[in-house]
C-alpha cells in the first residue's frame, strides 16, 4: 500500500466516524483538558517554569482532529491574556469542522485551521513553532518516524514537543484481532458491516482470548462505533515500546525529557524488593522508563515531552524561587481530605499505587496557591508557629513534590 492510498483510507475513516465524538454544544459546560499540551505541563516540562506568556506563543496541534488539544491550549492562552496562535492541522474536514463549532461556541479567534497532512508540513508555509501536539496520529502513519521528522522541521530550536503514541504491551490482544478482522472485514466492506462483524466477533470470543483478558481496553465500549472502528478496523495502527519511542526521538533530532505520569516510568513503583528496586532506578530516564514498562505490563498508551534544546529543560524544585502550581486541582479540598498518616493511593490501570506523604503535606498544600514560591509557603507556615528547620521543611516539600508529580497533580512555574 503505497503512502497516498494509506492516507486516503485513514482520511475516510475520520471523515465517516470523527473521533473522539464531540458536540459543540458541550463547550457551554466544560473544557476538556488533558495530557499532553495542558500549558502547566508545558511551561514545567519544556520551558524549565519560565515561559512569558506576555510574549507571542506559537503552537501547532498536528492531527488535531475534534479538537480536545486545539481548544485546550487556545483557551488557555486566552486566559493567560498570551498573545499567541494556535495552528490547527487535520486530514478530515469533519473533524476539522467539529472544531471550528467548538471555537465558536468559546469565541475562540486565536485558531488558524488548516486541512492536510503533517508529512507536508516542510514544504509548507507555515512558520516555526514553540511548541507542538501530535496526539494519537503518527501510529497511524505508515511511517511514525517520517512524521515525527516532518514535526522536528518546523520546530523552534529551543522547542518542544507532547506526543502520545500507543503502547505495544498494554494493547495485548488488539492486533491480533485486528488480523483476524482483516480477514472477516476486509476494507472493501461498507463500513457499517465492518462495524457489525467486529461486534459479532466482540460478542463470541473465547475466554482465553488477550483482547477478552485484557481489562483495560474500553474504547469499543466507551467511544462509540468510532472508538470501535479506531481499536481495532483502523486500516493503519501500530504501537511502540520506551526503546523504540527514544530511537526514534533521537533520530529526528529530539530528547525525550519526561514520560507522564512519572510514577508510572519509575521501576520502584512496581517493585518491592528493595535491591533490584534500587539498582534499577538509577538508571537513565530512558532506560528506567523501558524497565517499568516491562515490569509493568499495562502502559496502553505513551505520553511523553521532547525538546531540540541541549540543555534540561525540567522545572526543579530545588531552587527556592519555584512555584508550585496545582494541576486541575483545589488545594484547600486537597488538603482538607489528608487524613494525618494516611497514604495517597492511584488506580493505574490495575496496579494499586501507595505512596505515604509527609507529616506537612497537609499544611503545605493549603499553601499552595499558584502565586507563592517555596520560600514564600515556608515563611507563612512560620507566620502559624510550629515549624520545623527550614532543612527539614524542605526535606518534606520535595517529598511532597516527587510524590504529587508523579501523578501529574503538582508541577513548578517560576516569576518572569
Amino acid at each position: 500500500m503505497t503512502v497516498s492510498s494509506s492516507l486516503d483510507n485513514v482520511r475516510a475513516q475520520y471523515e465517516a466516524l470523527p473521533y473522539p465524538p464531540r458536540d459543540p454544544r458541550d463547550e457551554a459546560i466544560r473544557l476538556i483538558t488533558g495530557t499532553p499540551s495542558h500549558l502547566l505541563e508545558v511551561n514545567h516540562y519544556l520551558f524549565s517554569g519560565r515561559l512569558n506568556f506576555a510574549r507571542p506563543f506559537r503552537a501547532l496541534v498536528a492531527g488535531g482532529g475534534t479538537g480536545d488539544a486545539c481548544i485546550m491550549i487556545a483557551q488557555q492562552l486566552v486566559d493567560r491574556r498570551c498573545p499567541g496562535e494556535v495552528v490547527y492541522l487535520d486530514l478530515s474536514a469533519a473533524s476539522r469542522q467539529i472544531c471550528e463549532g467548538r471555537a465558536k461556541a468559546r469565541g475562540l479567534r486565536n485558531i488558524q485551521f488548516l486541512t492536510g497532512s503533517l508529512l507536508d508540513l516542510p514544504t509548507m508555509p507555515i512558520g516555526q513553532f514553540d511548541y507542538i501536539d501530535c496526539t494519537g496520529v503518527l501510529h497511524h502513519l505508515p511511517d511514525p518516524a517520517a512524521g515525527l521528522r516532518a514535526l522536528a522541521s518546523v520546530l523552534q530550536p529551543e522547542g518542544g514537543m507532547g506526543v502520545m503514541l500507543y503502547g505495544e504491551y498494554g494493547r495485548s490482544g488488539v492486533y491480533p484481532l485486528q488480523e483476524l478482522l482483516r480477514t472477516l472485514a476486509p476494507l472493501s466492506m461498507a463500513l457499517e458491516d465492518r462495524l457489525a462483524m467486529a461486534k459479532r466477533l466482540i460478542r463470541f470470543l473465547p475466554t482465553t482470548n488477550l483482547f477478552r483478558r485484557n481489562p483495560y481496553l474500553n474504547d469499543h465500549v466507551t467511544g462509540g462505533d468510532a472508538g470501535l472502528y479506531d481499536l481495532l478496523l483502523h486500516s493503519c495502527d501500530r504501537a511502540f515500546t520506551v526503546p523504540e519511542i527514544g530511537k526514534m526521538a533521537a533520530e529526528s533530532g529530539l530528547r525525550v525529557v519526561a514520560f507522564l505520569e512519572p510514577v508510572r516510568y519509575e521501576p520502584a513503583t512496581y517493585m518491592s524488593d528493595p535491591i533490584i528496586a534500587r539498582q534499577a532506578s538509577s538508571l537513565p530516564l530512558l532506560e528506567r522508563a523501558a524497565f517499568a514498562e516491562r515490569l509493568a505490563g499495562n502502559l496502553r498508551t505513551h505520553i511523553f515531552y521532547a525538546t531540540q534544546a541541549g540543555f534540561d529543560t525540567v522545572a526543579r524544585p530545588e531552587d527556592t524561587s519555584a512555584i508550585p502550581v496545582l494541576r486541575e486541582m483545589d488545594a484547600q479540598k486537597l488538603a482538607a481530605g489528608l487524613q494525618p498518616g494516611a497514604p495517597l493511593i492511584a488506580n493505574l490501570d490495575g496496579f494499586p499505587w501507595r505512596a505515604q506523604l509527609p507529616a506537612l503535606a497537609p499544611r503545605i498544600i493549603a499553601q499552595i496557591d499558584g502565586r507563592k514560591t517555596v520560600a514564600e509557603i515556608y515563611t507563612s507556615l512560620g507566620a502559624q508557629g510550629g515549624l520545623p528547620q527550614w532543612e527539614d521543611f524542605y526535606a518534606q516539600f520535595e517529598d511532597l513534590y516527587v510524590k504529587l508529580n508523579g501523578v501529574n497533580h503538582l508541577l513548578l512555574r517560576f516569576r518572569t
